[in-house]
């Protein structure tokens, strides 16, 4: 709970959202690893079930979401399915990406961690939406596609 102070007193029961990001990990740090894009070629991948709902959001080529990328694609799926189903988040990032301040010189260590991302594969299933209004999941996946930097297609199971 958070107590904001206002000019005129106090607002109780104030929830503040945070950014998705892990409450604790082995290693602050890591390094960059391998480029995937270079790893994975832009591919189909078949037919990969949809484990939670009937219709899905699948990744089509390589890439990273930041946690600002995969909140506010949730927040635009919610925002038009209303109470008429139900939305999975398959995804949550992970890798740590870190940051030098502007204006530092070069050496003197690595930077802190700027945000978290989360690396796409081909083929992975990204959000799926468990409801009977096929047409109303569709029309919300459209509008989470237009959220994303990476190539996605909608599945229907």
């Amino acid at each position: 709970m958070v107590h904001l102070v206002l000019n005129f007193g106090y607002i109780d029961n104030y929830i503040i959202f945070m950014l998705l990001n892990p409450r604790n990990v082995k290693y602050k740090k890591q390094h960059k690893g391998k480029s995937f894009k270079k790893i994975f070629k832009r591919s189909d991948l078949g037919l990969v079930p949809l484990k939670f709902g009937s219709v899905g959001l699948k990744a089509i080529t390589a890439g990273r979401l930041t946690a600002k990328q995969i909140n506010s694609v949730r927040q635009s799926i919610n925002k038009q399915i209303k109470k008429l189903g139900r939305l999975k988040v398959n995804i949550f990032p992970h890798t740590p990406i870190s940051k030098k301040p502007i204006e530092v010189r070069m050496g003197k260590g690595k930077g802190n961690v700027d945000h978290w991302v989360f690396k796409v594969k081909p083929g992975f299933i990204l959000y799926e939406i468990e409801t009977s209004f096929v047409q109303i999941a569709i029309k919300a996946l459209k509008l989470g596609q237009i959220r994303l930097p990476i190539k996605t297609k909608i599945i229907i199971s």
